[in-house]
């Protein structure tokens, strides 16, 4: 009897697994044939039709290849990090005791490394802010300013134009100044903003065209969104002088634009914070309802820990409030919350006295080494005998110039001297130190004479 139960089982296993394969068939039959063992593999779901190799980041690119080069005097002018002038990466000296205080001592006396909440660590958000705005700043002190510790300028910059979609609608144009930081094109367009430019940068004087970026404010529809750098414009290092920024202010309130500044240089580029900040100071004192995305990779060496804020103005307290839960709406489905470690380092050294005077003494270090390598270059040049005017070179300000060079030039700078920089001619004023600047400046007038 057991021997005839065993055989009953085993045909009903039979049976199944037979009906088990039929019903999969179809299925089978839908997915891509394997070939042999021997042979090639299927071909996958995501085919090139269907998901085509994207392009190299330009940037990554020129990395990739001047870390190929073994050529002795080779320069990378690509890179939008800080270097001291031995060529080497700058750990300041402020973030380090903070982050040795934090080791140490732990986060307001607890070691823990818990989730910070949606926005972020309070007391970065309320030390970036002042930083920002100023610690006398009405709009805080009213309540009417909100904020939220973000990924960065980058990641501040993209919840600002999510939001802009959510609320004014998909497809609604955002002016950027002609050119700007390469990113900022895809993070608008892929937020589903459409992407407009005024103009900005004068070809000619290696300048601001100031009317051209009057005209354009003008001629934008009423109420349009207008991206603005608050300091040292990336990539072409020129800024509106202070009175050039109230005309700007007072064209923007005429036509109700909506202002998003983004600020990556405070700081870094004059050696001077309050300075740095004077465009956003002066549009929040006429009444413009700013929203501003602060990094702090930059000014704080931070490049790694992805350090920023953002923040918005509100017309009431309770405007704000609204504002404040529809960013965190926005914020926690794409990353639930923020990292913790640069975040404290950052607050730990404004909030502290001391280390916030070191901290300025440090970041003005770092910008007038760019300046005497701006100057160094400019005098080197004109110890080659260049007759161009190179006056811009001095007169950008921040982290980078927009040498004037063409493609053509800045190829053959790669190919002759192993010379690295963007082909748009934008140099990272970072990657120049006293022992190459003249070697750059020979290779430059031998290029463009």
């Amino acid at each position: 009897r057991e021997g005839t139960l065993v055989s009953r089982h085993r045909m009903r296993s039979a049976a199944a697994v037979q009906s088990l394969k039929g019903a999969l068939a179809p299925a089978r039959n839908a997915l891509p044939r394997a070939a042999s063992v021997s042979g090639a593999r299927y071909a996958g779901r995501w085919t090139a039709e269907k998901v085509p190799m994207g392009p190299a980041d330009p940037i990554l690119g020129l990395n990739d290849a001047y870390n190929k080069d073994t050529f002795e005097k080779k320069m990378n002018l690509g890179v939008g990090a800080y270097r001291d002038d031995n060529g080497k990466p700058y750990l300041l000296p402020s973030v380090k005791e903070a982050e040795k205080r934090i080791m140490e001592s732990g986060w307001n006396g607890v070691h823990q490394k818990e989730y910070a909440g949606i926005t972020g660590i309070k007391e970065f958000c309320d030390a970036s802010t002042k930083f920002a705005y100023g610690a006398d700043s009405p709009v805080i002190a009213e309540n009417r300013l909100i904020s939220a510790q973000v990924l960065s300028g980058t990641g501040g910059g993209r919840i600002a134009f999510e939001f802009y979609a959510r609320f004014l609608g998909k497809g609604v144009p955002v002016y950027m100044p002609d050119p700007t930081w390469a990113n900022h094109l895809p993070m608008a367009k892929d937020a589903g903003l459409a992407l407009q430019t005024y103009r900005y940068y004068d070809k000619t004087t290696y300048g601001l065209d100031f009317s051209g970026m009057c005209e354009d404010i003008k001629a934008a529809k009423d109420g349009s969104i207008f991206m603005l750098h608050a300091c040292a414009h990336n990539p072409t290092g020129v800024d509106p002088t202070l009175e050039q920024w109230k005309e700007i202010s007072a064209l923007l309130k005429k036509k109700n634009h909506i202002v998003f500044l983004d600020m990556a240089y405070q700081g870094f580029a004059s050696g001077d914070a309050d300075k740095d900040a004077a465009a956003l100071r002066l549009l929040v004192k006429d009444g413009h309802d700013v929203c501003l995305a602060q990094s702090f990779a930059k000014n704080f060496g931070l490049y790694g820990e992805r350090v920023g804020c953002i923040s918005m103005v509100g017309s009431t307290t309770e405007e704000a409030q609204r504002l404040l839960s529809q960013l965190k709406i926005l914020i926690r489905p794409m990353y639930s919350n923020p990292p913790i470690h640069g975040a404290r380092i950052v607050a730990t050294v404004l909030d502290d006295p001391v280390l916030n005077k070191q901290w300025y003494a440090e970041c003005k270090g770092m910008a007038d080494r760019i300046i005497d390598m701006r100057n160094a270059l400019k005098a080197g040049l004109a110890k080659e005998g260049s007759v161009r005017n190179w006056e811009h070179v001095t007169a950008q300000i921040g982290m980078f110039c927009f040498s004037g060079m063409t493609p053509e030039q800045v190829e053959k700078l790669k190919t002759e001297y192993h010379i690295y920089m963007t082909k748009n001619g934008r140099i990272s004023m970072a990657g120049i130190t006293s022992k190459n600047v003249d070697y750059l400046a020979h290779a430059m007038h031998q290029v463009t004479k």
